[in-house]
């Protein structure tokens, strides 16, 4: 399996996405979602890693998933 591909499945084939989600307490009751990652996932079999939005100032956020 190759040093710089997906973990799972060795595939160099990722996508990147932005989501928001809900804490606990008062923000889940009124669905206020604060909280913001970057998913990157790859294409080929789905595995995913969720990186803070807030705390990530990496240019390129997919290097990160692959080792880089």
């Amino acid at each position: 399996m190759s040093d710089n591909g997906c973990v799972k499945c060795g595939s160099t084939n990722a996508a990147q996405k932005e989501v928001a989600m809900t804490g606990t307490g008062l923000s889940k009751m009124f669905d206020l979602q604060h909280n913001q990652f970057v998913v990157v996932y790859c294409e080929d079999c789905g595995y995913s890693e969720f990186y803070n939005k807030n705390a990530s100032k990496a240019s390129n956020i997919i290097d990160l998933f692959f080792g880089g």
